[in-house]
């Protein structure tokens, strides 16, 4: 399965117990494993948790894994992670393949969220999530995650903990979902993150340019609407928080 659907397989225990660790899980907890491959970190939730489902795609993987953990607490689901339905839990954990990290992250940022989520996934990525606005690693994916949850990169893992060992450098992430998210609201939410996404397609611009291409509209309500919102018009989307995001979002719904 390794090169076949780009997954690496992590067994250092030192490694697997402090993801564990990261979760903070009680024998209550209820977790969702995102592609747990031969069970390593599987058996280490199960452990720790109430319950463990665990979603894996490889068909052979996952009738290994069902013979392994077989009158346990862990129940297998085979399917593709992004198409088969999650269950409510409280944490959800993995190791997840870097080629889907973000519809991923995505879907374990659609309500009802976890109380935490923690991944294993390609170090820049990690940076990615948690950077600050102003950096040069902070964009569309770093907005659109802190516009709803607290992300924490927590440490690095090295490339010989996994078999086989990937080329390119890992990192576990912590995302807290917010317990008041920035936005009101579920439309204003989705309104932030189309025009997030808007602003960093055109991310070299200034605001003023981007928003009077992405939304049609004409220079002067776009200047006029920038600095009675509080920005500067020839400021450019990595410069704005998450927060302010949702305020431009709040003048362009009312423009």
């Amino acid at each position: 399965m390794g090169a076949r659907l780009g997954q690496h397989f992590l067994f250092d225990p030192r490694i697997l117990n402090r993801i564990a660790d990261a979760a903070a899980l009680t024998p209550r907890d209820a977790v969702l494993e995102i592609g747990p491959g031969k069970g390593s970190l599987t058996a280490v939730l199960a452990a720790r948790a109430a319950s463990v489902t665990a979603i894996e795609k490889d068909p052979r993987l996952a009738a290994e894994l069902a013979t392994r953990f077989a009158g346990s607490n862990v129940r297998l689901v085979l399917g593709d992670a992004l198409e088969v339905s999650w269950p409510p839990v409280s944490v959800v954990c993995g190791n997840i393949p870097y080629q889907i990290t973000s519809p991923l992250l995505e879907r374990a940022l659609t309500p009802p969220r976890p109380r935490a989520i923690v991944f294993l996934v390609q170090r820049e990525v990690a940076l990615r999530l948690a950077a600050a606005p102003g950096s040069k690693a902070y964009g569309a994916l770093s907005a659109g995650v802190q516009l709803v949850a607290r992300v924490e990169r927590l440490f690095s893992v090295r490339a010989g903990a996994f078999r086989p060992p990937p080329r390119v450098e890992s990192a576990v992430v912590r995302l807290t979902p917010l317990a008041t998210p920035v936005a009101a609201t579920a439309a204003e939410e989705a309104a932030t993150r189309v025009l997030i996404r808007a602003a960093f397609q055109r991310r070299r611009q200034q605001l003023q340019r981007s928003l009077r291409e992405a939304f049609e509209l004409p220079p002067s309500t776009v200047v006029g609407l920038l600095v009675a919102a509080g920005f500067n018009p020839a400021a450019r989307a990595e410069e704005l928080s998450p927060a302010q995001f949702v305020t431009l979002a709040r003048a362009l719904a009312d423009a």
